[in-house]
């Protein structure tokens, strides 16, 4: 399993039918190229558990690439934040939700690059988890430069190859982030993207090329897929400081410390944000108990340019979804069902619907400019550690203008079609329709014949 870390699909189909990707296009034409919705955040890290526990991240204990800690028992009790970009990253493992197993600790021997998440994989079998590689790739990422990505991950790529060809495993997961920092700094289309792809083409090849000399291709999968999209990005609207300058008190990264806090931004993609209230509070609080205090902090929001939708959770099964000059509206679940309900308006623009299973709720909305927003908005709303307002960017916006050593100029994490679709490259024919990432670990797990555990969000597609 390749992840092409920001990959588009139609970027990817460009590469194809151009030829600049001619090991993934053997790849399509002995399958078939697939394009299914990514999570909501659409961010690195959080959107791996449905790679490899086939989850959501909101109900694994991963509600962005950095939250808040209301009950304060996984954090520094100081500042009660997270960040996975930092020395929070190696604490990912022990955030998540224990009773959910990871594709590691179902399918031994594994091998792991650049995962993530790595619960049950030993330290011997991971690529690039030692703390002299993390070193290197922090000076890397404070450089700011995209060559010393490209740089990386050729050298991940040659090793993974390597251990694959050596080790034999029966499950190899490899992350491939150059497509992503290329996207960031100089457009999803870009020729540095294109040359980032070529890496990841080159380690397809050369997988299948050894696969086939020793006679294993028949019985290999090798599937490509990626985490989130991209879009171009013109304006930067910095929401701590915007809160900042309404009087308000507020925690957000890289600074956290400090007193007299009223509320936590906590961007991540940067084209998403959880905004927690009341800090002081160890429990959480559905939105409607925050209307009296916080609804004007929710309006100021909504008439922002740079937001396009808020999410207001009420319930761990009913969040409210508004969005300024198109109104508001209910999404629930019922049991095993999904509703949107139309209020004051129709922000998501494809309603009422009553009674989706989860495959309807993605057939309907698949085709909109939020596809599968009812099932990801509701599944990130109720976890507990999600903020008391997520918010959504527009279109050529995003959150954070500070502090990333690589200007922005593409974006991703919101829940608008540029960064929720994504390609499924798979080299064998399927039996049913793969809907959404989550379906990629059940179906892994069904192709080596093993048995699925309970509680999986996503279904096998073979």
């Amino acid at each position: 399993m390749l992840v092409a870390d920001g990959i588009r699909p139609d970027t990817l189909m460009s590469a194809i039918s151009t030829g600049r990707a001619p090991a993934l296009a053997q790849l399509r034409a002995e399958g078939a190229l697939h394009t299914v919705t990514s999570v909501f955040p659409s961010v690195t890290g959080p959107a791996y558990a449905p790679f490899l526990m086939g989850r959501y991240p909101g109900s694994v204990g991963l509600p962005g690439l950095r939250w808040f800690d209301r009950e304060g028992h996984a954090t520094s009790r100081w500042h009660r934040t997270r960040s996975y970009v930092g020395v929070d990253f190696g604490k990912v493992d022990t955030d998540l939700d224990s009773t959910t197993p990871t594709v590691f600790e179902l399918a031994q021997p594994a091998l792991g690059a650049l995962h993530v998440i790595g619960r049950g994989l030993p330290p011997q079998h991971r690529i690039g988890g030692s703390l002299g590689f993390g070193l290197y790739a922090l000076a890397t990422h404070l450089r700011g430069g995209v060559d010393g990505w490209l740089a990386i991950d050729r050298r991940i790529a040659d090793e993974f190859a390597h251990r694959v060809q050596r080790d034999r495993p029966i499950f190899a997961f490899c992350a491939l982030t150059g497509i992503d920092k290329a996207s960031h700094a100089t457009g999803h289309d870009s020729p540095k993207v294109f040359e980032a792809l070529s890496i990841v083409d080159a380690l397809a090849g050369r997988l299948r090329d050894d696969a086939l000399r020793d006679g294993r291709w028949e019985r290999t999968h090798l599937w490509v897929v990626s985490d989130h999209g991209h879009s171009p990005v013109t304006q930067h609207d910095d929401l701590a400081t915007q809160l900042r300058h309404w009087g308000l008190g507020v925690r957000a990264h890289p600074w956290v410390m400090g007193a007299n806090h009223d509320t936590a931004v906590m961007v991540s993609g940067n084209a998403m944000a959880h905004i927690y209230v009341n800090l002081r509070e160890r429990t959480r609080q559905w939105w409607p108990s925050h209307t009296a205090r916080w609804q004007w902090l929710a309006d100021r929001l909504l008439a922002l340019p740079s937001v396009d939708l808020l999410l207001f959770p009420t319930s761990d099964r009913v969040c409210e979804v508004r969005a300024h000059g198109r109104g508001g509206a209910r999404i629930v679940r019922e049991r095993d069902r999904w509703a949107y309900r139309p209020e004051t308006g129709d922000p998501l623009g494809v309603g009422p619907l009553e009674g989706l299973t989860l495959e309807s709720a993605w057939d309907a909305t698949a085709g909109s400019d939020y596809p599968d927003a009812i099932v990801q908005a509701l599944q990130l709303a109720a976890s507990p550690r999600s903020g008391d307002i997520i918010a959504s960017a527009a279109r050529g916006w995003d959150f954070r203008a500070r502090w990333e050593p690589i200007p922005h100029v593409s974006s991703h994490g919101a829940l608008h079609r540029d960064h929720m679709m994504v390609p499924l490259l798979l080299n064998r024919p399927v039996a049913a329709q793969p809907r959404r990432t989550v379906d990629v670990m059940p179906s892994a797990l069904s192709a080596l014949h093993i048995r699925l555990p309970a509680g999986l969000d996503g279904t096998s597609f073979f």
